[in-house]
């Protein structure tokens, strides 16, 4: 198959997918259009483009899936994309870092503006856990699989830490 038939291919999917996320998101808007929606029209935003981005996400898993495979025998891009895993994965760490000061009232004052961004970094942990771990299954090399694993470890460690520490919030 020719390259630009693989790229073809892959743009394809990606434009479906992006299709797919806007129409489950105008759905949605339809769906919960009301009062409440016009009252508090900024969480309903923030909520929308957070739907958009987990629909976008799933929908085009199978592109980037393509993606990696027609990318197997390239050892560059494996070796990029251990490393940006890996600092993606240190940023989530980061981010942690960040919301547990943060939840020290006393402290919160003296720490950084972005430490309060913690939380949007962590709601997306999971998406980046999931594409870590499709791009780890496609991995031609252990050097790859190993840091995209780590990766995904460490994301889907971060957003379970932090659900954890929601839901004791929302029982006491």
């Amino acid at each position: 198959m020719r390259t630009s038939v693989k790229v073809g291919l892959v743009a394809a999917g990606y434009v479906g997918a992006f299709v797919i996320a806007s129409l489950v998101v105008m759905l949605y808007v339809a769906l919960t259009s009301g009062p409440d929606r016009q009252g508090s029209d900024g969480m309903y935003a923030f909520g929308d483009s957070m739907l958009f981005l987990a629909v976008f996400v799933m929908a085009g898993l199978p592109s980037t899936g393509a993606a990696l495979f027609f990318l197997r025998p390239s050892r560059s891009f494996w070796r990029a994309l251990s490393i940006v895993a890996i600092v993606v994965a240190t940023t989530g760490l980061l981010a942690l870092v960040g919301y547990l000061a943060w939840q020290n009232p006393a402290r919160a004052a003296d720490l950084p503006w972005w430490f309060a961004l913690s939380p949007i970094r962590i709601l997306v942990a999971p998406l980046f856990a999931l594409v870590f771990l499709l791009a780890a299954l496609f991995a031609p090399n252990r050097f790859a699989r190993i840091a995209l694993l780590a990766a995904v470890a460490v994301e889907g460690g971060i957003f379970v830490w932090v659900l954890l520490i929601w839901v004791r919030g929302f029982r006491s």
